[in-house]
């Protein structure tokens, strides 16, 4: 088993983030995002869409997507729960992750490749204008979270699952897309301290 890492690209970090919570070892190939490695030949065997995390298993299957390598992992590793217990459990925890993914992570990645001048060879072509529209939207959808934060400690429940990890992903992505976070979310940055203190964090 191998696994194709971006360094600081935020969807290696979520799988990084996943594992660690689960508290297993899985051998990580480095991949140069900076010197386009992503793109080379054999990487492009494994995915063509180019992108990273990738996941090669022992008999030369292949996943891709963040979301579908941490599901795997859970298949085999099923404590702690990332992705909920019970009927609704795991649909809360579905329908919070959906929504980070969508209206934070989604937006945010929009700005970030569409202002970032890092980005101007990997985004063709750049729209500045769908750039800027899409920080509002980001900063609309953390006061939401903030409110939702008012009422439990985490962000599908009183358990730390995936949508933590992709929340906290999504939020430290906010400055390199120079996204600012509105003052007074006090429950935002409460449950962003907590979880960004988790040892998880730094993997």
């Amino acid at each position: 088993m191998k696994l194709y890492d971006g360094a600081k690209a935020p969807n290696p970090r979520r799988v990084r983030i996943f594992i660690a919570e689960k508290g297993i070892e899985v051998p990580v190939v480095p991949v140069d995002m900076g010197a386009l490695e992503h793109k080379s030949d054999r990487l492009t065997r494994l995915n063509p869409l180019q992108r990273l995390p990738v996941l090669e298993l022992e008999d030369g299957t292949v996943l891709t997507e963040t979301v579908a390598i941490c599901r795997y992992f859970e298949g085999l590793h099923p404590e702690p729960a990332l992705f909920g217990k019970g009927a609704l459990g795991v649909a809360q925890v579905e329908m919070w992750q959906r929504r980070i993914e969508m209206h934070l992570f989604y937006p945010i990645a929009q700005a970030f490749r569409h202002l970032h001048p890092a980005m101007q060879g990997w985004e063709v072509p750049q729209i500045a204008e769908w750039g800027e529209a899409n920080k509002p939207k980001a900063q609309e959808f953390l006061a939401y979270l903030d409110k939702e934060l008012g009422q439990r400690e985490f962000i599908s429940g009183d358990v730390y699952t995936i949508a933590d990890i992709t929340a906290l992903v999504s939020v430290d992505f906010l400055r390199l897309a120079r996204i600012s976070i509105p003052e007074g979310l006090d429950h935002l940055m409460r449950w962003y301290h907590t979880v960004a203190g988790r040892p998880s964090a730094k993997a």
